[in-house]
């Protein structure tokens, strides 16, 4: 089917918004010519649980047990021979010929690995969709109530900018804390030391012949946001939570390798039928158009160059999250465990909360396989309902990926052709169209050798969709009698906050190396 060329207007509106205009266009050529027919919404087969062989509970005590020989291959090149010729001395027991791995011990051999491992943030958006007033009230209008006034000092200083860049939380004193990303490099700096100090210990001086952990920092921006961030970056040079850990380990996570995310266009609603047009009505206004992301699964492109010099400097694996998860920072065990066992990459799944309205579901799809079903786009929230309803278990997507650099570098231009793109009809104020979106999770179906981490969420996913999720993580009222509650531990809104709270607590402890002192918290 036959594109409509957009008018000279129309294309010039488009570069003075950002739009990629080849990249627009040719995903309407796609689309057009039927490119996009056969994907259809993931049909949900059964909805998986642990099963011990590629979901496997991380919540306990992770166990992995292989040949000695085999485990000492798959470390060789990535750690020194010293550690790897005296691998029965990391390993919780040896049983026969074979070496069992537990949690601590899994620990201990993730941090060693850590110069292996950098660390990426898909870092695109703005917090404009976050702090608005109606979709947080759509969440729970009893809870936007009690909450509406914190919530309007928040979303003063969170719209308009970068999300990463806004407060992760509001500390107990009622002022803001640090920003999402201010926090994300001081725990890279916290376990980037404490890597060197296991590594010296195990192996004087071999911290110096290896890349530096979890460094450097890698982040997809957008258009609209990659020159705001370089500037909050050199600011925080000189942060409280950075700088003498900064002057200590000699690293600087503000450093970022970036690769900017182009915008595309709007496209006609899916009523006015085909061939699908550029959207250029935006407002009601002629040859206006309007500029969108087209997904964070545009990363394997976007981030390809990034990955491919990873590689080539000696990481092996790499984390890749959304900026707005707290809960989303290396973890050794899983590091480890992916070294140990070879496959392609490891994905954080938890159980569903009634905060988790907004990503995707592990599912067995129509065909089979193990896939990410993106409510909305990819699987109805009626089918995730029904499950709910029928009291199946429910795996939700922490937005969290660790991918092995041996698989990932060579498919990169594969994955970044064949990752689904879907269209979703919108009718918001700018008009009714429809919008095109690669969901970065959908790779889980295209891999065949991978594992899906059951995390606690408490732990693993203290995410921030929407700023009323941000209060509720910061523990703010819960012992208010008007704070929503009920006798269902599924939508019980003031527990599932308790929960949130106390699991943002013990990360900012432990993980960021806070302390709680006269109701802030702040750097160790």
């Amino acid at each position: 089917m036959k594109n409509e060329t957009p008018t000279t207007e129309v294309l010039e509106n488009m570069r003075e918004k950002g739009i990629d205009v080849d990249l627009s266009l040719s995903i309407l050529e796609k689309f057009n010519r039927g490119d996009f027919d056969h994907l259809r919404p993931v049909a949900v087969s059964e909805m998986p649980d642990v099963d011990g062989t590629t979901v496997l509970d991380f919540t306990g005590n992770p166990t992995i047990r292989l040949h000695t020989e085999l485990a000492g291959r798959r470390l060789g090149d990535l750690l020194p021979k010293d550690i790897v010729s005296q691998l029965e001395n990391l390993a919780t027991r040896r049983e026969g010929a074979d070496v069992v791995f537990e949690r601590a011990a899994l620990q201990e051999l993730g941090l060693l690995l850590m110069p292996r491992v950098a660390y990426g943030v898909l870092n695109g958006g703005s917090a404009t969709s976050y702090a608005d007033s109606t979709k947080n009230r759509t969440f729970s209008e009893e809870l936007f109530t009690l909450l509406e006034d914190t919530f309007h000092r928040m979303s003063e200083v969170s719209r308009g900018r970068a999300k990463g860049l806004t407060p992760a939380f509001v500390q107990p004193d009622g002022s803001f804390g640090p920003s999402f990303l201010e926090l994300k490099m001081r725990n890279l700096l916290v376990t980037a030391r404490r890597s060197r100090t296991l590594l010296e210990a195990r192996s004087p001086g071999s911290s110096k012949t290896l890349p530096d952990p979890l460094l450097p920092l890698f982040q997809m921006t957008s258009v609209h946001t990659d020159a705001q961030l370089a500037e909050r970056y050199a600011e925080y040079r000189s942060s409280p939570l950075l700088s003498r850990l900064m002057d200590e380990t000699g690293l600087d996570p503000t450093r970022a390798l970036s690769a900017v995310q182009p915008m595309i266009c709007a496209y006609t609603h899916s009523d006015e039928g085909r061939p699908k047009r550029v959207f250029a009505r935006a407002w009601g206004r002629e040859n206006e158009t309007l500029p969108l992301p087209g997904g964070h699964g545009q990363s394997f492109a976007v981030l390809s160059d990034i990955y491919r010099r990873l590689a080539d400097d000696g990481k092996r694996f790499v984390y890749l999250g959304n900026v707005d998860n707290l809960g989303a920072v290396p973890d050794p065990v899983e590091v480890a465990y992916l070294a140990l066992s070879g496959k392609q990459a490891g994905f954080d799944f938890a159980y569903k909360t009634p905060v988790d309205v907004k990503g995707g579901v592990l599912v067995y799809d129509q065909e089979g396989r193990l896939n990410c079903a993106d409510i909305g786009p990819a699987v109805s929230k009626e089918d995730v309902r029904t499950a709910e309803e029928a009291g199946k278990p429910i795996l939700f997507n922490a937005a969290t990926g660790l991918f092995n650099l041996e698989y990932l570098v060579p498919n990169l231009e594969a994955i970044a052709r064949d990752l689904p793109t879907r269209f979703s009809d919108q009718d918001k104020d700018a008009g009714r169209y429809s919008q095109a979106e690669q969901v970065t999770w959908e790779v889980i179906g295209m891999l065949d050798d991978f594992l899906v981490f059951s995390v606690s969420k408490w732990d693993r996913l203290l995410a921030a969709k929407l700023l009323c999720e941000t209060l509720m993580t910061s523990g703010i009222r819960t012992d208010d009698p008007a704070y929503p509650q009920g006798d269902d531990p599924s939508s019980d809104l003031r527990s599932t906050a308790r929960r949130l709270h106390g699991g943002l607590a013990d990360k900012l402890a432990n993980e960021y190396a806070m302390r709680l002192a006269d109701d802030r918290w702040e750097p160790v």
